[in-house]
Parts: structure tokens; C-alpha cells; sequence
């Protein structure tokens, strides 16, 4: 099983800056890649960014140039969110997805964090 714990998510001011952690454990094969997704109130989960094991990136249009999806080099398990420029509509749960494979005859697997709150007033 893959363990995932988000953290940094606060109430932060419009225009502000905020970073995101997660942080993946347990008996894990390899990461195929790894997600922030938010929901804010009465929407549907959205992708908001995403980076490989191979380090490409990808995110949603709405937080291209504000938003920068990073891994811990030392740590293939920790990937973080670096949130600029933040907007109210940024306002959600964020929750961290990992795509991991943790035996060698199984296929790899959606695993998910249990989110923290990101606020931004206006």
C-alpha cells in the first residue's frame, strides 16, 4: 500500500504565494508519476498539474505561469506545488496522486493523499 501525506495547504491572501508538500511512503516499486488535483466546493476533481518519473510536466491551463510542480531530488517520493499569484477560484482541497507500481507483477495504481485545504481570500 502507498502512503500519502499533502501538507502546507492555509488561508493565504490573493497575490500571495504558498508551497505544497507530499510526501509518498511505503513499499513502493517505482512512481510512474505524480499529480495535484483540487475540488473546490460543488465541482468536479480537476488535474491541476503533473510531473513523470522522467520529469516532464504538465498542467491545467488556468495555473500555467502561476503554478510549478517540482520533485525532491534526493527523494523520488516527495513532489511539491510552488503556488504564485494566487486567486480566489485557486480555493480548493488539493489533493496529491500517485501512479506507482508496488509489486513487479501488478500494474501500477492510482493512490491518493486525504488533501489539505488552500484557501485565498480576496
Amino acid at each position: 500500500q502507498v502512503h500519502l501525506v499533502e501538507s502546507g495547504g492555509v488561508l493565504v491572501q490573493a497575490g500571495g504565494s504558498l508551497r505544497l508538500s507530499c510526501a509518498a511512503s511505503g513499499h513502493i516499486l517505482r512512481i510512474n508519476a505524480m499529480h495535484w488535483y483540487r475540488q473546490a466546493p460543488g465541482k468536479q476533481r480537476e488535474l491541476v498539474a503533473g510531473i513523470t518519473s522522467g520529469g516532464s510536466t504538465t498542467y491545467t491551463d488556468s495555473v500555467k505561469g502561476r503554478f510549478t510542480i517540482s520533485r525532491d531530488n534526493a527523494k523520488n517520493t516527495v513532489v511539491y506545488l510552488q503556488m504564485n499569484n494566487l486567486k480566489p477560484e485557486d480555493t480548493a482541497v488539493y489533493y496529491c496522486n500517485c501512479y506507482a507500481k508496488i509489486f513487479a507483477w501488478q500494474s501500477a495504481q492510482d493512490y491518493w493523499g486525504q488533501g489539505t485545504q488552500v484557501t485565498v481570500s480576496s
